[in-house]
């Protein structure tokens, strides 16, 4: 019973972490990339929010749905689909804007480059036992 408390805390204490890593890498996704604009720390936590949830609930459906593509392009449709998605957060959020698709694409990219090395630095810490 307190080994499944300890790990429930541990969980939502590594989405919270990765909510804050969200963004901060919107405020420097934004910084970097001119086009994108996030208002303040407020609109950047919010916009990470929901992106999080929209790749948790909108993304694996679109995916499906677009299978026969993304297995045509041998994967490569799986980016235009992450800027749409990035594109379409902007709409939804007050205070994160996006410039046009192209911009998006190239934040959705970062954004998930950034993923990947805080993943990679979560993960190595995890297994480390820091």
């Amino acid at each position: 019973m307190c080994f499944l408390f300890f790990k429930i805390i541990i969980t939502l204490m590594n989405i919270f972490l990765r909510w804050i890593v969200n963004a901060v890498a919107l405020m420097i996704i934004a910084y970097i990339v001119p086009g994108i604009e996030v208002s303040g720390w407020y609109s950047a936590f919010i916009a990470a929010l929901v992106l999080g949830l929209i790749n948790v609930f909108l993304r694996p459906l679109l995916l499906i749905l677009t299978l026969p593509v993304n297995i045509l392009t041998l994967g490569l449709f799986t980016f235009i689909l992450n800027g749409l998605l990035f594109y379409f957060a902007s709409s939804i959020v007050k205070g994160f804007t996006v410039g046009g698709f192209g911009v998006a694409l190239l934040g959705s990219l970062i954004m998930t480059g950034i993923n990947v090395l805080a993943h990679s630095i979560f993960k190595r810490n995890q297994r480390d036992g820091i």
